[in-house]
């Protein structure tokens, strides 16, 4: 195996487990959406989106500069956003056939 071979090997194994991470990150979403519904608050939290960024951008040892991460994290927030709202729906419509 050469060592490009190698390094793809090692990065294909980083890959995995960002997607295992981020499917947990989706459940995890999913279950606030169901708690906001309860309580009735809404989906979108700026205040949560940010204090998330700035946990992750002191978090940052680099190669990755800090607007490279925000960029990507920007994305994954939006994701869970809308895994929040689906389940406040979700939730909603099958209180209401009750």
């Amino acid at each position: 195996m050469s060592p490009i071979d190698e390094w793809r090997t090692k990065i294909d194994d980083v890959d995995k487990k960002l997607v295992e991470l981020l499917n947990e990150r989706a459940r995890y979403a999913d279950e606030i959406g169901k708690i906001k519904e309860l309580l009735r608050m809404e989906a979108y939290s700026p205040e949560r989106e940010q204090e998330v960024l700035r946990h992750v951008l002191s978090c940052n040892k680099g190669p990755l500069s800090d607007a490279a991460l925000r960029r990507l994290f920007e994305r994954i927030i939006d994701e869970s956003r809308k895994l929040e709202r689906e389940a406040m729906i979700e939730r909603k419509k099958s209180s209401s056939q009750r």
